[in-house]
């Protein structure tokens, strides 16, 4: 991925805006609570199948690269230009989903996003070279963007009491997709013809499926642009939910009262770009996404260089990305209760390490255990996820750091899968790049630690 306040059972489920702050007896179950547990369960479905659709765009690619490459005319340097293009997306799309959020509400700009990804996967069979190829992904990887920065602003908004739970399921729904997109993508291209361009646009069916809740909750106002107000030091910094607990329901790093006399409604808010926090989390994020991506689009080739077939190679991708479907529910849940997170840090890390020496001894030989070393380094993200809501105490809080740390982090994973490409070019192998990787993870653990400590952006002001 954060914090919540308690709520009686018959209100789990009611958005904060049409809750009262206080117990109101006159209204003890009027037409808005009869509706909000309908509201809340097509809330839990839209944000398990939007996060099914956000990363298929990229691992669907990985597995057909070569394929790709080779109908379109690209080196490898461009090869790794294409690998960058998501985090380059993600970092520059991402900053524009707070301002769209309180314009349009966040409910309608996921919406938006979906309908980006279900057009972009459409357009992208029909490329004809590489520019337009990289046109279509970048519409498609905008509408991922949005949603990256705003699922955990609705969760915490939605989920006040179950952020953990919640931030676990989405990550499982995403891991999921992820792992689908590697799995399935050269078996579906061969069932329907053989062509690379088949099996990227079956995608889109998958996107436009997803779509369908969120028209609903966008019609009826679901995350409320008010939620985010005060990102840009607006109204609706403080009400409901505005106080940090854990998945467990109690304070993080405090009270509620303790959350709110830390964080003041009417305070000041610092500049987010002054926040030694903020920019651990950050840097922590960068290097966890770097890592992700080059092993998103250079994983499955790094295989079949070493002899694996295309089929398997994309398995192989699929097991990496499947760890994070157990994992991914589990490390929420965890981290929230521990009030540092740097020890899960260094475990994961500690995976990456193993992972990446076992993939420069015997790439193709212990190819299935490096795959699952690796996969569970990779579970840094929901990881991510979860602490980005952990060092926030209010919903204007984790828009801010959200924002900051996603745009910014994938920011700096830009040149990793890029460097990949331009190695793997120039040296004709890939122990250059492999020691790349593994150096990379040394800094992310670092920066890990330090965004792991129990603080909160608010409290540097």
């Amino acid at each position: 991925m954060m914090v919540g306040m308690h709520t009686s059972p018959s209100d789990d489920l009611a958005p904060p805006e049409t809750a009262a702050p206080a117990p109101r007896p006159a209204d003890p179950g009027g037409p808005r609570r009869a509706a909000s547990p309908w509201r809340g369960r097509v809330m839990a479905a839209g944000l398990i199948l939007a996060a099914l659709n956000l990363r298929p765009a990229v691992t669907s690619l990985g597995p057909l690269l070569e394929e790709v490459r080779d109908d379109l005319g690209m080196s490898g340097t461009v090869a790794g230009v294409l690998t960058s293009v998501p985090p380059a997306c993600f970092a520059l799309f991402g900053l524009t989903a707070p301002r769209l959020a309180r314009r349009w509400g966040p409910g309608a700009v996921v919406c938006a996003g979906l309908a980006a990804i279900a057009t972009g996967l459409l357009l992208r069979p029909f490329a004809g070279g590489t520019p337009v190829f990289l046109a279509a992904s970048a519409l498609a990887l905008a509408g991922i963007a949005v949603s990256n920065v705003l699922m955990p602003v609705i969760v915490k908004r939605w989920f006040p009491d179950r952020v953990g739970a919640m931030t676990g399921l989405y990550s499982m729904g995403l891991s999921l997709g992820t792992a689908a997109a590697a799995a399935a993508t050269v078996p579906m291209s061969d069932a329907l013809g053989g062509s690379w361009r088949t099996g990227l646009g079956a995608w889109a069916l998958l996107a436009a499926v997803a779509l369908v809740p969120w028209l609903f909750l966008a019609r009826a106002g679901a995350g409320g642009a008010a939620a985010i107000g005060a990102a840009a030091g607006g109204p609706g910094a403080g009400g409901p939910g505005a106080s940090g607990q854990g998945a467990s329901g109690t304070a993080v790093g405090g009270t509620g009262a303790d959350a709110s006399a830390g964080a003041p409604a009417d305070a000041p808010a610092m500049p987010i770009t002054r926040s030694p926090l903020a920019w651990a989390m950050a840097v922590f994020f960068g290097f966890q996404a770097t890592a992700a991506y080059i092993s998103m689009g250079w994983m499955p080739q790094i295989f079949r260089d070493a002899g694996v077939s295309a089929s398997t190679s994309g398995l192989l991708l699929a097991v990496m990305m499947a760890m994070g479907v157990p994992l991914a529910f589990a490390l929420p849940r965890i981290a929230a209760r521990l009030r540092h997170q740097g020890v899960l840090v260094v475990v994961l890390g500690v995976f990456g390490l193993t992972g990446y020496a076992g993939l420069w001894l015997a790439p193709a030989g212990g190819a299935w255990a490096w795959a699952l070393l690796l996969g569970v380094a990779n579970c840094a993200f929901p990881l991510a996820l979860t602490m980005i809501g952990m060092r926030t105490r209010t919903h204007a809080g984790v828009v801010r750091l959200s924002a900051f740390a996603q745009s910014v982090g994938y920011l700096l994973s830009i040149p990793g899968p890029l460097l990949v490409g331009v190695l793997y070019q120039h040296s004709g192998g890939w122990g250059q790049p492999i020691a790349l990787m593994a150096g990379l993870m040394v800094p992310q653990i670092v920066a890990g630690v330090l965004a792991g400590r129990d603080r909160h952006i608010e409290d540097e002001a």
